[in-house]
C-alpha cells in the first residue's frame, strides 16, 4: 500500500460514518520529509518541523511558545510524552503521532471533535508501530 493511500483512505476517511473528515493530513519521515499528504496540508517551514521533532525528544519544549505548522500557531495540550503531540487553535486543532520511522499528522476544524481526530491519527500511528514502521 502506498503512503498516499494511507493518507487518503485512513486519515481523510469518513469518521465513524458521520460524514465528517479531517481538514488535512500527512505522513512525514522523522526528518520532516513528506511521504504523503492531503491537498490542503499546510506548507511548513523546516524550523517548524525541527520544533515538532524536538518536542518528541524533549517533551514540554513547545508549551511556552506554541506549536507552529504552516505559520499557524497551536496551543500545545497534554499528549503522550515522546509519542503524541496535541494542539488547539480556535475551534480546530492538530494531533501528531510519532512512530519508529514517521510522524502522522491530522488537522481538524469544527464539527470534528478533538477526540475524533486523535482516534483517527493515533489508530493509524499504532498500526504503523505494530508493522515496525
Amino acid at each position: 500500500m502506498s503512503w498516499q493511500t494511507y493518507v487518503d483512505d485512513h486519515l481523510m476517511c469518513d469518521i465513524d460514518g458521520s460524514g465528517q473528515h479531517l481538514s488535512s493530513a500527512a505522513i512525514t519521515g522523522l526528518d520532516g520529509t513528506v511521504w504523503a499528504q492531503s491537498t490542503k496540508f499546510p506548507q511548513f517551514k523546516p524550523e517548524e518541523m525541527k520544533g515538532i521533532c524536538n518536542e518528541f525528544d524533549n517533551p514540554g519544549t513547545l508549551a511556552p511558545t506554541g506549536l507552529f505548522l504552516g505559520a499557524a500557531k497551536y496551543m500545545v495540550l497534554q499528549g503522550e510524552a515522546g509519542a503524541v503531540i496535541r494542539g488547539k487553535k480556535g475551534a480546530g486543532g492538530i494531533c501528531i503521532k510519532k512512530t519508529g520511522q514517521a510522524m502522522v499528522f491530522g488537522l481538524y476544524d469544527e464539527p470534528v471533535a478533538p477526540g475524533q481526530c486523535n482516534m483517527v491519527v493515533e489508530r493509524l500511528g499504532d498500526y504503523l508501530v505494530d508493522q515496525g514502521m
